[in-house]
């Protein structure tokens, strides 16, 4: 398999298909790079090269104990772009990834990157405070931890539910996109599904999100019910110079797995590529 060994020993196993201008994408919590088959088959088909990581611990990569922190996430992901000499690159993060895409930006700069794309994204702040009072209260994360611990195989399905806005009225939410969740989730640490947890709760990336000097496309569904779109996706785009927001309407957490909204993404994403 093809793997890129990080400073400290780690491997991180990513998929590198196609030619072309390289497109990188990080994926979300639970999750691994198999989240976006759709998206690199897109791209690839459109002449360019797609290329998608398992973060550590997840999937298919080093099963490591500890590195559950954003310096790492960050480290590792530019280990990979240094590793295959990318430029040029578009860099596309759904969810938590959108945390490492920030970090990276934090400390390594844009000297490779061409653009950016938050997915669903949880910058700059999820946690419910004075300052952010869209964001998500700690009793919620505070559950999450505790469902993890106490049963994760049926937590990632119980999960999978609001992942995908399953419970609304019309969805187009499928039962392979929901065994594909489980199925991720559960080929990740469950150490590395609480520590996670930890890192993504309460982390402003606010001035890193000022640093991003590149052109940016925020994408995020009004229906999102994990990363609530006023208290990221909109600030998000307010925060980024320039930035271009678009909102789904209906839109879940899941946008880029669910039969509809991920042939619209793809489409958005294509066509911000073009310019």
């Amino acid at each position: 398999m093809p793997v890129c060994t990080t400073r400290d020993g780690v491997e991180i196993f990513y998929k590198d298909w196609g030619r072309g201008r390289p497109v990188v994408f990080i994926h979300g919590w639970p999750l691994n790079g198999d989240a976006w088959q759709d998206q690199l088959k897109a791209v690839v088909d459109a002449g360019y090269r797609g290329i998608a990581h398992d973060r550590r611990g997840h999937g298919r990569s080093t099963p490591v104990f500890d590195g559950y922190d954003w310096d790492t996430f960050a480290d590792d992901l530019n280990d990979l772009v240094t590793g295959l000499d990318l430029r040029d690159v578009t860099l596309v993060a759904h969810s938590m990834g959108g945390g490492e895409l920030c970090r990276y930006i934090g400390r390594h700069g844009t000297g490779r990157i061409r653009s950016v794309v938050l997915l669903s994204a949880i910058p700059p702040l999820m946690l419910q405070g004075p300052g952010n009072p869209e964001g998500v209260p700690k009793a919620v994360f505070d559950q999450i931890k505790a469902g993890i611990v106490a049963e994760r195989s049926q937590f990632w399905k119980d999960t999978a539910v609001g992942f995908f806005s399953a419970g609304r009225a019309g969805n187009k939410v499928t039962q392979g996109n929901k065994d594909a969740f489980w199925l991720m989730g559960m080929a990740q640490t469950i150490e590395a599904g609480v520590a996670c947890v930890d890192a993504f709760s309460d982390t402003d990336f606010t001035e890193e999100l000022k640093k991003i000097d590149v052109p940016a496309l925020v994408v995020h569904g009004d229906d999102d019910q994990v990363v609530p779109v006023d208290a990221t996706g909109r600030r998000s785009a307010e925060i980024i110079p320039g930035a271009t927001l678009k909102v789904y309407e209906g839109g879940s957490h899941g946008i880029a797995m669910v039969p509809g909204d991920k042939e619209r993404f793809n489409a958005d994403l294509l066509e911000f590529l073009a310019r």
